[in-house]
């Protein structure tokens, strides 16, 4: 190695430490940005030149250090195992969200709960038996049967300001869609024109990752990373996003739960084409909107609803009708279903006072409630409203239980998988501290050498030959 040869020596050094702290500052600088994968300097040693011949003088050290690139120490499986995960949780907190909103809104087992309000209907029939010429325990009997008809009305809107609130939802997540996969196209064709010109893509990369894995949290989407360095963005095992070109989703379906027909998500360019599998926050939502004969969390509580007040009607109705008032009048509708529109919110109370009230079994007498007794008992019957209510009640629980119980499952998952992913690609301020150092004492080190040959050119051109002048 010449003389002049080693201040490219040093100066490759000095280069190579300088860019290393350069690299070093950006992983501290990003320590908290999320979505950030730690970089490392990647460097090689330049080997010397041979040399052969007469004046071959041997073995002789290289000529520095290249600096190759920036490596991003970021694993694709690591990455793809988050994006699973992810989506597994959305689609599972998404139920278990809705679930827990509706049993809130039942109120079971309160004393504000339609369970509560049921016993004290049947129970106002069974004072206005003790006493069948009381006014007030008539007044009684219908104050209770309307508040028992407004709580009804009032689950079945609330389950249905549920459901069109979700629905909602799903056009915000199918246009967030949407947009991220325009996103992740831009990014892909960037990222390619980087890689093809050899500049580093690593931060294009990271605000990739980030958005793929949203789009994964908001559809369970599947992403694979092309050898061009695009990736690849699969829903229900077709191309959300493929190489520079992205399609998007649409939305189709009922706006309210009375309609009783499912919400769909299809492709754009083939909107009549539902898709058959979708996860994420998006299938969560979709799961939970679906028909009542197919599961659909809301749906099923709505028409459970209908049900109730279809139910009641019909059974309090017939033996309503089975007595005679207090003039011997036979008993007519004591509720009423004629008002169009689902039937919990149709459900009003006929009768508006006492003479209106058969509590009477006909030709008993004027002051005879055995029907009134009857209607009392109504309630404890195995096909009775009552009944009805809480075994809905019974298996609603279970379900949410089963859906909270997996969406916790399901979140331990995500969180183990982020953890591991950022065990490889976070940054780790004290490891940073240390290659900052030795980056630090290279440059150091490096800077000397600069200087020694420097001052050893010196002593050749501007001293030879002046030893004993």
């Amino acid at each position: 190695m010449s003389t002049f040869s080693g201040l490219n020596t040093a100066a490759s050094a000095l280069a190579a430490a300088r860019r290393g702290m350069d690299v070093t500052g950006q992983n501290i600088a990003n320590q908290t940005t999320a979505g950030y994968t730690r970089q490392r300097l990647e460097t090689s040693a330049l080997a010397s030149i041979a040399q052969s011949g007469r004046f071959s003088t041997g073995a002789v050290p290289g000529h520095g250090v290249s600096i190759d690139g920036l490596a991003r120490l970021g694993d694709a499986l690591l990455d793809a195992r988050v994006r699973d995960a992810v989506g597994a949780s959305a689609y599972w907190n998404t139920r278990a969200q809705v679930a827990k909103a509706a049993e809130s809104a039942m109120a079971e087992p309160t004393e504000a709960g339609l369970a509560t309000t049921l016993t004290r209907f049947w129970t106002g029939w069974q004072d206005l038996a003790n006493s069948p010429d009381s006014g007030a325990a008539a007044a009684v009997v219908l104050t209770n049967a309307e508040t028992l008809a407004s709580e009804i009305a009032a689950g079945y809107t609330s389950a249905s300001t549920q459901w069109s609130d979700v629905r909602a939802g799903v056009d915000r997540t199918v246009t967030e869609i949407n947009t991220a996969a325009d996103q992740i196209a831009q990014l892909n064709r960037e990222i390619r024109d980087a890689l093809n010109a050899g500049r580093s893509a690593n931060e294009l990369i990271d605000r990739r990752n980030v958005i793929a894995e949203g789009v994964s949290s908001a559809a369970g989407a599947q992403a694979t990373v092309e050898a061009d360095g695009t990736l690849t963005v699969r829903i229900d095992g077709n191309a959300l996003v493929s190489g520079v070109e992205a399609r998007h989703l649409v939305v189709s379906g009922p706006q309210g739960v009375a309609a009783g027909e499912p919400v769909t998500v299809a492709w754009a360019h083939r909107p009549d084409v539902p898709l058959a599998s979708v996860g994420g926050e998006l299938g969560g939502a979709l799961s939970v909107l679906a028909p009542a004969d197919e599961g659909g969390t809301i749906a099923r509580l709505a028409e459970t609803y209908n049900a109730l007040a279809t139910s009641l009607a019909a059974t309090v109705n017939a033996q309503h009708a089975a007595g005679v008032t207090s003039d011997g009048t036979a008993g007519g509708a004591f509720f009423d279903l004629s008002a169009p529109g689902p039937a919990a919110l149709a459900l009003t109370v006929a009768p508006t006072g006492l003479d209106e009230l058969a509590i009477g079994k006909p030709g008993a007498g004027a002051l005879d409630a055995s029907n009134a007794d009857a209607i009392s008992q109504l309630g404890s019957g195995a096909g009775s409203p009552d009944a009805l209510w809480a075994d809905f009640v019974t298996s609603f629980g279970v379900a949410t239980a089963g859906d909270v119980q997996r969406a916790t499952v399901a979140e331990v998952a995500a969180t183990t998988s982020a953890m591991a992913q950022q065990s490889v690609a976070g940054v780790d301020g004290d490891e940073e501290t240390m290659n900052l150092l030795t980056y630090q004492t290279a440059y150091q080190a490096a800077a000397r050498v600069l200087t020694a040959v420097d001052e050893a050119l010196d002593v050749l051109i501007n001293r030879t030959g002046l030893v004993g002048r």
